[in-house]
């Protein structure tokens, strides 16, 4: 249940609807639009009268119930207003929302070297990226394949965070990392296999750290929504969902299928700002590009996609990740994608062929 508050109404007046509310033993949450103020009703709000709450106060404009079984990532628990979620990077404030430009997240599948990542991130940098992603600690489907580097690998990503200024995105795992992921990086990973580790998304949704969870590789959008509903119960508000294909009938000439219709359908059910990762959900580098302009042009918030400077040689994924030259020609591309639809930063302008060629020559960083 919502209670949507009239335009106007004194800060006085919520506190006290609010003490109000707290008699019958549910938890107001209040939640500040641009236009409006909504205060959620959590707990057993199914006895309760509508007449009864509207006659609280004569600031109350509407009161609603939530009939959907995620309620926090409902798009009626913000009366229909987008969440934007603001991220602190070195370099400044990155926003994730409907309303904003769009946010570029790229890096490799794993952090394979210091030197390695610090290249990498100067090169997402250069082309005009925001955040640069790295597992430290790698899920796979063999025991055998190549799990990540993890403490070494987080202190590279901290390296390559201090010398580009990117943001940092890397993946938690286990619970007993996540202090260590979290003093690192500006948004918490949670992959499509942890999706539905519920006792993760609960440690997780106790801090306030922003989160980008995944999609899981079998899962339906409302399972999806459940898992965004454990972090936001628990108290943090900054989750970001991240849809990265699923699995359908044919395997044979992309590694999933992208669910590009999720895109709208998520606009209809939820507040939360929606990434698309096109390389996960392909599997092929060729693939990636032409997906990512779908993403865009269907109403995508952010892409994330695989970087790596040498790609036949990477660790993890080497398929489906661009090389540099690849990486900044996509970045050409989707700046003029991105701008037609007016999601592009009015102070970056669209990257020319000049720009391509300069970018193309930041190949190596040495160490000091």
């Amino acid at each position: 249940m919502i209670i949507v508050v009239k335009s106007g109404c004194p800060q006085e007046e919520i506190k006290l609807l609010c003490t109000e509310l707290r008699r019958w033993n549910i938890l107001p949450e209040v939640s500040r639009g641009e236009n409006k103020v909504a205060i959620g009703l959590v707990g057993d709000t199914a006895e309760i009268d509508l007449q009864q709450v509207q006659n609280l106060s004569p600031f109350i404009e509407q009161v609603l119930r939530i009939n959907k079984p995620f309620k926090r990532a409902s798009l009626e628990f913000r009366y229909g207003e987008p969440s934007n979620i603001k991220v602190s990077t070195p370099s400044g404030n990155v926003t994730f929302g409907q309303n904003h430009p769009l946010v570029v997240i790229a890096g490799p599948c794993s952090v394979e070297s210091e030197e390695m990542i610090v290249e990498t991130a100067l090169q997402v940098k250069a082309a005009g990226g925001h955040f640069l992603r790295g597992g430290a600690y790698k899920p796979r489907t063999s025991p055998y394949a190549f799990q990540g580097h993890g403490e070494s690998a987080l202190e590279w990503l901290a390296t390559a965070r201090s010398v580009s200024g990117l943001g940092i995105i890397t993946e938690v795992m286990d619970a007993s990392e996540l202090s260590a992921i979290a003093s690192v990086a500006d948004i918490l990973q949670v992959g499509a296999r942890n999706m539905q580790n519920f006792s993760l998304l609960k440690k997780i949704g106790a801090t306030n750290k922003p989160v980008l969870l995944k999609r899981g590789l079998s899962a339906t959008i409302e399972e999806w929504l459940m898992s965004a509903e454990y972090i936001l119960a628990a108290g943090n508000p900054n989750v970001i969902l991240c849809e990265r294909g699923i699995r359908t009938c044919d395997s044979k000439y992309t590694r999933n299928t992208l669910d590009i219709s999720a895109i709208p359908v998520l606009r209809n059910l939820t507040h939360l700002p929606i990434v698309v990762d096109p390389s996960h959900a392909t599997g092929k580098s060729e693939l990636v590009s032409p997906m990512a302009k779908a993403a865009i042009a269907a109403g995508c918030d952010s892409l994330m996609v695989e970087v790596h400077p040498n790609p036949q040689k990477a660790l993890s994924d080497g398929p489906q990740s661009l090389n540099f030259a690849s990486f900044t020609e996509f970045m050409r591309e989707i700046s003029h994608l991105s701008q037609f639809f007016g999601r592009w930063e009015q102070h970056q302008p669209c990257i020319t062929s000049k720009q391509l060629s300069i970018n193309s020559e930041v190949s190596s960083f040495s160490l000091r």
